[in-house]
């Protein structure tokens, strides 16, 4: 079954001007209506690093859930993970882990080797809480740094989180928008017939003429988790890719509808949405 997640925390993250919380929220309860499989609606980390997102809690107090979506939330440590447990809206923890050591540091101010003992904490928590964990395996496709990169290096953190720490959702994450459908093709093929126990995700950065390439890459590949941003609004403030946002959310619908690939989505709200972004982002 396709699943979309729809990422207006991505979309939002790094820009510098706040956007009002009951903007914030209005959309996303706009989002609930168009029936994503999940959307990932906000962040627990220190306001210091992402001040956009200072009022996650607070636009979780506004959303009208309605059984249609599931929520997910992404946590940089155990204290960000501690706080979004106590909302029991919030079916997914998402950690970013990156597999280059500079950005790693750079994202969540930790090592790889510590970004693994927070993996395991947050995982332990999400098991007493009730929820899921997603890993976004970030760089997977390659770095600026110069760190060391290969298919192998991605794919043996892919096997390393799941064998030794049980995650079931890895996200592979383009982190500034390098991969193509050559690098797509292998790292998920691969991976899916190697752990077919683990749930593989494409959250892939893209500029406009590379998302048909991409989508369609992932999707023959396998996968089958699949997420995005309206008008692909967004990108990781931490790695300064000014040129490549999030996936369009509409140029992967375009694909999956012209494929008679089911998405679950209400055209009308779908439409409805696509139209409120443009009240919510500047362009």
């Amino acid at each position: 079954m396709l699943k979309l997640i729809e990422c207006p925390r991505d979309a939002m993250q790094g820009l510098h001007d706040f956007i009002p919380t009951e903007i914030k929220t209005a959309y996303i309860n706009q989002l609930l209506k168009v029936g994503y499989h999940t959307i990932d609606f906000g962040s627990f980390v220190s306001p210091k690093a992402i001040p956009q997102l200072r009022d996650t809690a607070e636009v979780l107090g506004g959303l009208e859930l309605n059984g249609n979506s599931e929520l997910l939330a992404i946590v940089a440590n155990k204290r960000g993970a501690d706080d979004a447990c106590n909302f029991d809206e919030i079916a997914y923890l998402g950690y970013p882990f990156s597999i280059s050591e500079t950005f790693q540091q750079r994202n969540t101010n930790a090592s790889i080797e510590e970004s693994l003992t927070r993996v395991e904490e947050i995982q332990n928590l999400c098991v007493q809480h009730d929820k899921k964990m997603v890993v976004y395996i970030s760089m997977a496709f390659g770095n600026p740094y110069g760190d060391a990169w290969d298919i192998e290096v991605a794919a043996n953190w892919s096997r390393k989180l799941s064998a030794e720490l049980g995650v079931e959702i890895l996200a592979l994450s383009d982190t500034i928008g390098v991969s193509n459908r050559e690098n797509i093709t292998e790292l998920f093929t691969g991976l899916i017939q190697e752990l077919p126990s683990v749930e593989f995700g494409a959250h892939l950065h893209s500029t406009p003429d590379s998302v048909l390439e991409k989508v369609s890459a992932a999707y023959e590949a396998g996968c089958r988790r699949f997420d995005g941003a309206i008008k692909g609004f967004g990108g990781c403030p931490m790695a300064a890719d000014d040129l490549t946002g999030n996936m369009p959310t509409e140029g992967m619908k375009a694909y999956f509808d012209e494929n008679k690939i089911g998405t679950n989505l209400d055209e009308k709200e779908f439409q409805i949405a696509m139209q409120q972004a443009l009240q919510v982002f500047p362009l």
